[in-house]
């Protein structure tokens, strides 16, 4: 259900904003959404998992003020994000 170090360093060379990024809201993003769609699998084939429903929920909220946050400071930089991680409000 975790994400690799391999897979989770190719997500922050793709979303990095300045050489040695690795904390900057577009990365946090993008590593959570990764992570959710990993629990989103689970999800599907385990209905009555209710901790990881719960650890999901609270990923999910956590993405979302990341991207409320971001949308506070840029909004381009929310748009771009938005449609490279495929996320819809």
């Amino acid at each position: 259900m975790s994400i690799t170090a391999n897979k989770k360093q190719d997500l922050i060379k793709d979303n990095k904003t300045t050489k040695d990024d690795t904390g900057s809201p577009e990365v946090q993003v993008a590593i959570l959404t990764e992570r959710i769609t990993n629990l989103s699998d689970h999800m599907k084939t385990h209905k009555k998992d209710l901790s990881t429903r719960r650890g999901l929920l609270a990923m999910v909220a956590r993405r979302r003020k990341l991207l409320d946050y971001l949308r506070g400071k840029s909004e381009e930089r929310y748009q771009t994000l938005i449609k490279k991680m495929g996320i819809r409000k």
